[in-house]
């Protein structure tokens, strides 16, 4: 038997209370949806917006910044003197992606809603961060809004959690501290890794792309373009919720063929030369130029937006091979001659026909996609390879947490 279980045999063998976060904490404001009783205590600390935080971070910091996404930030404790905190405390961020913090020290802290137990006799800080951080489905849930996204903390506060006593919280914060520092070393052992093969698999696939000596041809030379619709032809009072397939950016960015937007068939016909086929490439011009997709033979019928290049290949040219030839050289060259602002735009499209790419014969390229194919899946593929291990190290982490914080309820009957 192992100490845990000796101590709830011990201390709680029929179960452990449920409380609500309300009922064993204090929070930083007092939150106008939540009924006064629910909030005995308030702990106010001093907010920095986040440009503010930029100006405080120090080197050699002594004082944790507490921003409100995943950081390690620290001020020097002279700069930041009247508006010091220090306690142990759990927080979530006011807006954006929510995420679940612990810290005991000096801090700092950006737009976050901190709190801390009551009683430390009956809920210790550490063992609250975790059970908030195994219910970071639930606090998720309760986000809203059509821009940044806030808390509803009405429905945060009513979150129930196990209160065992303190002795069984200790030795499943112990259990869990062990636990993440192992798994923080394993993920950042195999993001090494990770980082390395990736690096190597770019400097193979360049090597084999470049250092030949196949002939040249320029990509107007091996391809069709057709260039999104532009001058309001695809405007947003054309979308349905069914029909044809509008392609967008994030389709050649992350090769996910998920449809928000599509046209009917009296639009798809009006713009039928901007439609896609198998195996063609759509390509990303904008922004985040030179990210290149193919399209897949199960893919629906549909058209490509303002954003996105259509490239056809011709028969002597495998579309594969060229989507590696883009990831290699193209889309540096074509970052290269962009033009624009802060938002760049490919150049022209003349200019993109004029880029050479060396091209083997047909079996040569099917050749060298196996091979990268084969390299590509174990550097990047997230069901296979190095991303996956990272994956399942997480997932098994959260499975022994949710396993160490699910506790029979004494107060409900079976």
């Amino acid at each position: 038997m192992s100490r845990l279980e000796q101590l709830i045999e011990k201390f709680c063998p029929n179960g452990v209370e449920f409380r609500y976060i309300w009922e064993v904490t204090a929070w930083d404001k007092r939150f106008n949806i939540v009924d006064d009783y629910k909030q005995k205590k308030i702990i106010k600390y001093t907010y920095y917006l986040s440009s503010d935080l930029k100006e405080l971070v120090a080197p050699n910091g002594t004082v944790k910044i507490l921003t409100t996404n995943k950081s390690d930030l620290w001020a020097n404790e002279d700069d930041v003197v009247k508006t010091l905190s220090d306690g142990e405390i759990v927080c979530i961020p006011w807006g954006g992606n929510p995420i679940v913090q612990y810290y005991k020290g000096k801090f700092v802290t950006g737009d976050n809603r901190i709190a801390t137990s009551l009683n430390v006799s009956i809920l210790d800080n550490k063992f609250l961060y975790y059970c908030m951080q195994n219910k970071l489905e639930d606090i998720a849930s309760f986000y809203r809004g059509s821009g940044i996204k806030h808390p509803n903390m009405s429905k945060v506060l009513d979150i129930q959690i196990p209160i065992p006593p303190l002795p069984v919280q200790n030795e499943i914060v112990r259990i869990l501290d062990n636990f993440t520092e192992l798994t923080v070393e394993l993920t950042a052992e195999l993001t090494a890794e990770f980082t390395a093969r990736k690096k190597q698999y770019e400097y193979y696939r360049d090597s084999i792309l470049e250092n030949n000596d196949y002939p040249c041809k320029t990509l107007g030379e091996l391809c069709k373009f057709v260039r999104g619709p532009f001058g309001g032809a695809l405007k947003k009072e054309c979308f349905k919720n069914s029909g044809y397939a509008v392609y967008e950016q994030q389709h050649a960015i992350y090769s996910k063929f998920e449809f928000r937007y599509y046209i009917s068939e009296e639009k798809f016909n009006e713009l039928r030369r901007f439609e896609v086929f198998p195996n063609d490439l759509i390509m990303s011009c904008s922004g985040t130029m030179g990210k290149i997709a193919i399209i897949p033979f199960d893919a629906p019928r549909g058209i490509i937006n303002q954003a996105l290049l259509k490239l056809t290949p011709n028969n002597n040219v495998n579309a594969k091979y060229l989507k590696y030839c883009f990831e290699s050289s193209i889309a540096k060259q074509m970052n290269d001659n962009a033009r624009g602002g802060a938002i760049k735009n490919v150049a022209s499209v003349d200019v993109l026909k004029k880029i050479e790419v060396k091209l083997p014969t047909l079996s040569d390229q099917q050749r060298i996609v196996d091979i990268l194919d084969r390299f590509d899946i174990l550097c990047n593929d997230i069901s296979k390879g190095l991303p996956a291990e990272i994956r399942e190290r997480q997932k098994q982490y959260e499975y022994y947490r949710n396993k160490l914080l699910t506790f029979k309820n004494k107060n409900v009957e079976v």
